[in-house]
């Protein structure tokens, strides 16, 4: 039974003390377009998440996968299916064929885009403007950093060392009903790097008006250790409203990002997003948390 507070709030009762536990998946990508938020040296997108495939049908239908996909591949309206130019098949097997490939940000403008969406409106609201090359992972021109400040990513990031990472999530709704509790745990991460974590809530991706993605919880930075470990957590404030009630916009997934600036950005996920500066490494693979529910807490 709900506690007292909690059940007369509009809506379906929470769920206090109900906890759920995830496995995180390994992943290169945020959305469908672009297609991945990593590239290879080539100019391709290293992807591992969503393939749009063609059907012998004419559809284009999405299945998990792993593949290096052109960036002359078709790019649909937002909210639309178009299949993936696959150039290959990727080996995930961190000592598999694709071990030693390595990684790479997104150019700018980011290609292959179709999301609608400024990530850094008060930051950078014309981040369309930029321009910049993709960069390998190690050799990312950090804004000021010297060479006698001590640079931690000198060596090339491989495909092999992003697929050894492993992550867990704890999360669950407080006692009283009105937050949400995120308890995260991670291994084989890449070493001495800034991480951020995002969550992503149900109409983000919505073709009739994206909200904008944000950070799950402020600051939402943990840093690995030299084998790769971190932990992370945050409580957020009534993130499971019931889907049915005006205006309820439910944290649906988290996404674990690598920083390839090395660096946070406050109220957003970053000045770019999809590749330009922030890497999708861990999410969940759909929609989760259907199960729990947070009400307002009450006024002060």
């Amino acid at each position: 039974m709900a506690e007292s507070g909690t059940a007369t709030a509009p809506g379906a009762p929470a769920t206090p003390n109900r906890r759920e536990t995830h496995e995180l998946s390994l992943t290169t990508q945020g959305p469908l377009y672009p297609p991945s938020e990593v590239m290879d040296g080539n100019g391709d997108f290293v992807v591992v998440g969503m393939i749009p495939r063609a059907t012998p049908d004419g559809r284009a239908v999405p299945e998990w996968g792993a593949a290096v996909v052109s960036p002359d591949s078709p790019v649909p309206e937002f909210g639309r299916l178009a299949p993936y130019t696959v150039v290959r098949e990727l080996d995930t097997d961190p000592e598999g064929a694709d071990r030693d490939v390595p990684l790479y940000t997104l150019p700018l403008p980011l290609p292959c885009n179709n999301y609608p969406m400024v990530f850094a409106p008060e930051q950078l609201p014309d981040a369309d403007q930029v321009k910049r090359p993709s960069h390998a992972f190690h050799e990312v021109p950090i804004p000021d950093l010297r060479p006698e400040d001590g640079p931690k990513v000198v060596e090339p990031v491989t495909f092999g060392q992003w697929m050894r990472g492993a992550g867990t999530l704890d999360v669950g709704v407080t006692a009283d009903g009105h937050a949400g509790t995120f308890d995260f745990v991670f291994s084989r991460l890449v070493p001495h790097s800034v991480y951020t974590v995002m969550s992503l809530r149900a109409h983000d991706l919505d073709p009739a008006g994206p909200t904008r993605p944000g950070p799950l919880g402020v600051p939402n930075v943990f840093v690995t250790d030299a084998t790769g470990a971190g932990s992370y957590h945050a409580t957020m404030p009534n993130p499971f409203p019931d889907p049915e009630l005006p205006g309820a916009n439910r944290i649906i997934n988290v996404v674990v990002l690598w920083m390839s600036y090395q660096r946070s950005y406050g109220g957003a996920i970053g000045e770019f997003g999809l590749g330009g500066d922030i890497h999708a490494h861990l999410k969940l693979r759909g929609p989760a948390f259907q199960e729990l529910r947070t009400t307002q807490a009450p006024p002060a």
